[in-house]
């Protein structure tokens, strides 16, 4: 599926709910959620929502504030192994099924997100 079927479908109010859903996950997750300082909570979630408009949507505002994502490098000095990662997908496919995202896009994102994760491990 094209990334701007899925944006047209979910929209930027989709994405924000599955973003925030995500977020309220983190927040009290024992094993990723030290990984965020509290007082950086809301800029890494501004950060994932700008990162997902910007890939699926196309929207300026990731790379007019950050430039190329680099995630791979930003995500570095975090310890990523299997067990982050999976619990990482699990929190967003909860976060996805609560913020209601069509089942028809799930598969699509669930694979993006997958590839992602696993991309990011570093242990």
């Amino acid at each position: 599926m094209d990334e701007a079927v899925i944006y047209t479908i979910l929209g930027e109010a989709g994405f924000t709910r599955m973003v925030s859903a995500f977020y309220d996950r983190i927040k009290t997750d024992d094993l990723i959620g030290p990984m965020y300082p509290p007082d950086e909570m809301e800029a890494a979630e501004e950060r994932l929502l700008h990162f997902l408009l910007f890939r699926f949507g196309n929207d300026p505002r990731y790379q007019a504030k950050r430039g190329h994502p680099r995630l791979r490098m930003r995500h570095a000095p975090f310890p990523i192994g299997e067990a982050e990662a999976e619990r990482w997908l699990q929190l967003m496919d909860e976060a996805m099924d609560e913020a209601k995202v069509p089942e028809s896009i799930q598969l699509e994102l669930r694979s993006f997100f997958t590839m992602v994760a696993h991309n990011m491990k570093n242990q």
